[in-house]
């Protein structure tokens, strides 16, 4: 019997890949958003909003894109963030991403959960106690399911994704069917004007609509795991994003063909009542039931990706080795999983949905975002073109666009947000230095299989 330490096994192909980026993609937000964004833009120019979102996934993809096939090991940003900033300043950034991922990561399944007790307030007449009970038990839930092999969730994967893109493709076939599909594009710019006005509401739309293309990334935090990672990564990514970005435009599109844009501005379940509207009270039933699986689908791949991080930052002794055990049989970072679900349960209990999504972007934005552009760049400098087996076209052009419109969305996030991102990063900044001086981090990295590079 071999006594080999447990490590993580390359067993997720291209299609597995693009399915948990996919339908951790397309989860609650694009249902609940949609309304949002509309009060925001306040016009049918509104669908400008979800462009906007594509084009900035796009543009960060291309540095998720070149890190992760240079560096497919599991925790994604965190390795990626510590090469590019090298021996003095590379640990220390390395160290407040997973610190901002314990606080933000767990934001992320709260929203899905919150957004999945709210559409299934379409049946119910839920109090609000109600409502946090039902959001707690999806978390619970997940958890759950996802303690198993990686296989088994790599084919549950591809189950909930066929879920996914079956539900979207009966929300566009109806306004496609419909007759009047074409209608929202003749009248995109109806009353639109190139004003200051137009350009802020743009900015406050793109925070919701960024949100909810949130996940193309998500490949990278399991490049351990992923077969052939040098083409598969940026594969999945753009894959994804291209996928993600048509079924949006065209549900937007197909919703606006149908409802009246005052009700879509004051609706809470949009979605449902545009199907209700085409086909019928037990229709707009059933599309609720499958927007439901989709926000679950969505949690389930968000909290996969987020589970690798804190375990490849430990195993690097470059966060608290608490996390860097994987389960004994199953192969997988449990502690990890059961830690960031139970922070998600609290959030899931504590807050609201508007308020997470602007708190998960200004957690995010000034170290994995544009901290990562930059650190792409000190890499690009110090390691040549020729290290990186994926390059991104008219570097550094989109690179250096991707932070330009960072900033923008952060700035939009609004002041309490931009503090609170903040305040994070400088809680972080001392407990780095607290946890070196005490020598809780740092030392000799073991050499393993899932933190030895490997000839791709």
């Amino acid at each position: 019997m071999s006594n080999a330490k447990p490590h993580l096994d390359r067993k997720l192909s291209l299609l597995h890949a693009t399915a948990i980026n996919m339908i951790d993609m397309v989860g609650i937000g694009p249902f609940v958003v949609l309304s949002v964004v509309a009060q925001i833009m306040a016009g049918p120019y509104f669908l400008y909003a979800w462009v906007a979102g594509a084009i900035l996934s796009y543009l960060d993809a291309m540095v998720w894109s070149q890190l992760g096939a240079a560096l497919p090991r599991a925790g994604g940003s965190f390795h990626f963030l510590k090469e590019g900033y090298g021996k003095k300043l590379g640990p220390l950034m390395s160290f407040l991403f997973v610190w901002q991922t314990m606080i933000q990561a767990p934001l992320v399944i709260a929203s899905a959960s919150i957004g999945f007790s709210q559409y299934a307030s379409y049946f119910f007449n839920f109090s609000f106690i109600q409502e946090k009970i039902v959001s707690g038990s999806v978390v619970i839930l997940v958890i759950s399911l996802l303690y198993r092999k990686i296989e088994s969730i790599g084919k549950i994967s591809v189950f909930l994704w066929v879920g996914v893109l079956g539900t979207m493709a009966w929300i566009i076939f109806g306004g496609v069917m419909h007759g009047q599909f074409l209608e929202p594009i003749k009248h995109i710019n109806d009353g639109f004007s190139m004003q200051h006005g137009f350009v802020a509401a743009l900015g406050f739309a793109s925070v919701k609509t960024i949100y909810s293309y949130l996940g193309y990334y998500n490949v990278c935090h399991l490049g351990g795991e992923i077969k052939n990672p040098s083409k598969n990564i940026p594969r999945s990514m753009f894959i994804s994003i291209t996928g993600i970005a048509i079924l949006y435009l065209s549900m937007n599109i197909s919703v606006a063909s149908v409802l009246p844009l005052e009700t879509i501005m004051s609706s809470k379940y949009v979605v449902s009542e545009y199907i209700k509207a085409l086909y019928g009270e037990k229709a707009g039933a059933l599309v609720t039931v499958l927007i439901l699986m989709v926000a679950f689908a969505s949690l389930f791949s968000a909290t996969l990706g987020y589970s690798r991080i804190p375990y490849a930052a430990a195993q690097d002794k470059s966060f608290f080795s608490f996390f860097g055990e994987l389960h004994p049989k199953l192969h997988f970072p449990h502690r990890s999983l059961l830690v960031l679900g139970g922070i998600a349960f609290a959030f899931s209990l504590l807050f609201r949905l508007k308020e997470v999504i602007d708190a998960i972007l200004a957690m995010r934005i000034l170290i994995q975002f544009i901290g990562q552009a930059i650190g792409l760049m000190l890499l690009v400098n110090r390691k040549g073109k020729t290290y990186f087996p994926w390059k991104m076209p008219l570097y550094p052009l989109p690179l250096l666009l991707a932070i330009v419109i960072w900033v923008g969305i952060f700035i939009s996030t609004g002041t309490k947000m931009m503090l609170s991102g903040l305040v994070v990063i400088s809680l972080g900044l001392i407990a780095y230095f607290v946890s070196r001086k005490m020598k809780w981090i740092g030392g000799d990295v073991e050499t393993t299989p899932e933190n030895t590079e490997e000839t791709i």
